[in-house]
């Protein structure tokens, strides 16, 4: 989060925590009162931390914001979304660099209909950014007696963190919701409501994040995520006017689309805007993504 958007909203505080003070010498709202500075002073509390971070911090660390979607395949295709997620978060792991998840919609053990997660790390999301679009896996269920091939899909979209002198979100364009963080199964992890949910009026966009314990760091994580979101769409549709749909990044998911296909039966990984393949599936799966991820750097697509 940007400086100045830091000191504005400790001045803001500032406000209301004097607000609050007068009303102390009042009979019947001293005790609200009191209740209300304590949480305005936990509140400034964690905004001075952050401050105290950016200072600390004068070179920032590239990052990346990734989602992955289940798209056509039913249950395969959340199958394949997890080994996606899988695949990038070991490959983040081996570079030495940060990985957090964001926000995660299970669709069952081992199943993901949608992950958003963060990778920090220099270089990150130049590494990365030619992973968006839709990859496509072919391959035979465990569940399939007949050994028929089932062809499912995914959608990856690769964002770059943005700050918000580099593009600002107007508050008043925001609506804020709080809920308590889930955990496997849906149950609920904390008595508190650290979860946020930020929804972006103007677009229909929204974004959530449970990661962090605090409802603060929660919120700040969620507009980044909205941030980068709406900066991408307007980078992509190459006008003033922000265009929402995503679907140059994401596309609908359809099996005819794809930038990648995963070829279990044959152990074929073929990249489709280069018309190159790979082998030894499994080991890419796991991580091992360098050959792939260095074509794009040598031989960038148009």
């Amino acid at each position: 989060m940007h400086m100045n958007y830091l000191q504005k909203q400790l001045e803001e505080l500032e406000n209301k925590i004097e607000e609050n003070r007068k009303l102390l010498s009042d009979l019947t709202l001293s005790h609200l009162a009191a209740e209300e500075i304590s949480k305005l002073e936990a509140e400034k509390r964690e905004l001075l931390s952050a401050q105290e971070s950016q200072k600390e911090s004068t070179t920032p660390m590239n990052s990346a914001i990734v989602e992955i979607r289940a798209a056509a395949g039913g249950s395969e295709a959340g199958l394949f979304a997890s080994h996606l997620y899988r695949m990038y978060t070991r490959f983040a792991i081996s570079k030495g660099w940060g990985c957090q998840q964001l926000s995660l919609n299970e669709g069952g053990i081992g199943n993901i209909k949608e992950v958003v997660f963060r990778i920090e790390g220099s270089g990150s999301f130049e590494k990365l950014k030619y992973e968006s679009g839709v990859h496509r896996v072919q391959r035979v269920p465990e569940t399939e007696s007949s050994g028929r091939i089932h062809t499912s899909t995914a959608t990856v979209a690769v964002l770059p963190e943005v700050t918000e002198a580099e593009f600002h979100i107007d508050p008043k364009d925001l609506k804020v919701e709080t809920y308590k963080a889930s955990g496997h199964g849906g149950q609920n992890v904390q008595k508190v409501e650290t979860a946020v949910r930020i929804i972006h009026n103007p677009s229909g966009l929204v974004a959530t994040c449970q990661s962090e314990r605090s409802q603060f760091q929660n919120k700040e994580r969620a507009i980044s995520v909205l941030r980068s979101r709406l900066y991408e769409t307007q980078r992509l549709a190459g006008k003033k006017e922000i265009d929402y749909t995503r679907k140059e990044q994401l596309g609908t998911g359809d099996r005819s689309e794809k930038i990648r296909t995963y070829n279990f039966p044959q152990d074929r990984i073929t990249d489709h805007r280069l018309g190159k393949s790979w082998h030894h599936i499994e080991e890419i799966l796991n991580g091992d993504l360098d050959t792939i991820l260095d074509s794009f750097q040598s031989n960038p697509p148009k």
